[in-house]
């Protein structure tokens, strides 16, 4: 019987895919264990990487969690853009809802516990705070996909964002200790009715006309 061999992966590749293993396993220990209780051990274990292979691509644990950032980051910013899969990337209530649903989950919980420990961690905070205004600039220009280019052209369309974004954010802060139902959270109604009066308003006026 003849086997057919499998070609081993590149190096290149190999460590590629050892890092995003790594920094996957970083991501969700943060999400679900916090910044303190993220050790190595555990994202090695999480992860399946052998330990000289963690210690090969992150000598210590803040230089993987530092680069957990970015990797955060971009999973973030991809979170946006897929926010309003199979709805009308115009609707306003729609892109909303599609917005606010990237204020839960492992992403968002982790990235909180970064930001608390950031407080404390001098080091942290100065890689965290110039990867956190990039990855604003990013989240607000997914957000433009989401409310559409007629939307995002808006004059007032920049002033939505900073509330909406500033608001969703403290309010997602209260489900840290109280388990509720996002979806139903009496915030939408005030958000979805804040989006149209600030971008529909104009459209209103010259109809009336």
């Amino acid at each position: 019987m003849t086997t057919t061999r499998v070609p081993a992966l590149p190096t290149q590749q190999r460590a590629w895919e050892t890092r995003e293993r790594l920094l996957s396993a970083a991501v969700e220990c943060l999400a679900e264990v916090g910044y303190a209780g993220t050790t190595t051990s555990r994202i090695q274990q999480r992860s399946g990487v052998s330990r000289g292979s963690l210690l090969h691509q992150f000598p210590s644990r803040d230089d993987l969690l530092i680069a957990a950032v970015q990797h955060l980051g971009d999973e973030r910013t991809a979170q946006v853009s897929r926010a309003t899969s199979g709805g009308s990337a115009t609707d306003l209530d729609n892109a909303v809802e599609g917005l606010w649903s990237t204020f839960h989950g492992t992403l968002y919980r982790a990235a909180l516990e970064l930001w608390i420990a950031a407080r404390h961690n001098p080091e942290l905070a100065a890689s965290l705070a110039p990867r956190e205004r990039e990855l604003g600039r990013r989240i607000k220009a997914a957000a433009a996909e989401i409310f559409g280019d007629r939307n995002a052209a808006h004059p007032r369309f920049d002033e939505l964002m900073g509330l909406l974004l500033s608001s969703m954010r403290g309010v997602a802060l209260t489900y840290a200790f109280e388990t509720r139902d996002p979806t139903t959270d009496p915030n939408l109604l005030t958000w979805r009715r804040l989006a149209r009066q600030m971008l529909e308003v104009g459209d209103h006026r010259k109809a009336m006309r």
